[in-house]
């Protein structure tokens, strides 16, 4: 079990946060969900915040059963019951469905932790003895051509082959997760990219981004981004995102 968890969460704009954590004794689930861009037919009778708080709430009742199954078999079930709750009402075949990225981390004891991570929400775990371990997905960076990407683009690459992957309508995105489990790990880091832009843009270390969550709590974190944000501004796209990151502390073997 985790010693202690604390997070934050905090809206980009006016408009509510799609972001959603949620944490039991000995896991985290971060999500992030994709902002419709304006204009594009998501062939959805339901929104993002839909989608998030639906595959979140099944991830924690998958989660708190503590079966032990994988955490890819729980996305997978996860996904496949939020598709089912569509009740038929939706074009799930078109690309632009709602959709999320999705982060989670799981404590089994003695200082082993899993991971799961699909789309650009990473997990950084802060080892024993010092030093971190960075689990990210970079599959959206690295589509073809380069930022900034068309809306066109994106929409073709999204969970397809040699494109990025997402929790939307397909429950096999899930086995294209990024997934595994590390020893002597003393904490983990659970992120939205609009925290990751304080590694990704503006220079931070994982290490020092750890040693500021761990210190200042997440609150303290987003308010560091925040600040750059507006000092230095964004490197592309909307100037602030939603922003979370929670910290789970590992309870000593």
């Amino acid at each position: 079990m985790f010693a202690e968890i604390t997070y934050a969460t905090r809206p980009g704009s006016e408009r509510p946060s799609e972001d959603l954590v949620i944490a039991g004794p000995s896991w985290i689930v971060v999500l992030d969900g994709a902002t419709a861009a304006a204009g594009v037919d998501s062939g959805c009778a339901h929104d993002v915040a839909w989608l998030v708080g639906r595959l979140g709430g099944a991830l924690a009742a998958a989660l708190a059963a503590d079966d032990g199954a994988p955490l890819a078999g729980l996305l997978e079930a996860a996904i496949e019951g939020t598709r089912s709750a569509h009740g038929g009402r939706c074009d799930l075949g078109n690309p632009d469905s709602p959709s999320a990225t999705v982060a989670m981390v799981r404590c089994l004891g003695s200082g082993r932790v899993e991971y799961l991570v699909l789309g650009d929400s990473p997990v950084v775990l802060s080892l024993v003895g010092g030093g971190v371990r960075v689990v990210s997905d970079d599959r959206l960076e690295r589509l073809p051509g380069g930022r900034p990407y068309t809306l066109e683009l994106v929409r073709r690459m999204r969970n397809a082959p040699g494109g990025f992957w997402v929790a939307a309508a397909r429950p096999e995105a899930a086995r294209e997760a990024i997934t595994g489990a590390a020893d002597g790990v003393r904490g983990a880091g659970v992120f939205t990219d609009g925290v990751a832009r304080l590694a990704d843009w503006y220079g931070w270390s994982w290490q020092a981004v750890l040693n500021r969550l761990e210190e200042g709590g997440p609150g303290a974190v987003i308010e560091d981004v925040r600040e750059l944000e507006v000092r230095r501004g964004p490197v592309w796209g909307k100037r602030h995102d939603d922003a979370t990151a929670a910290w789970g502390r590992v309870s000593p073997p």
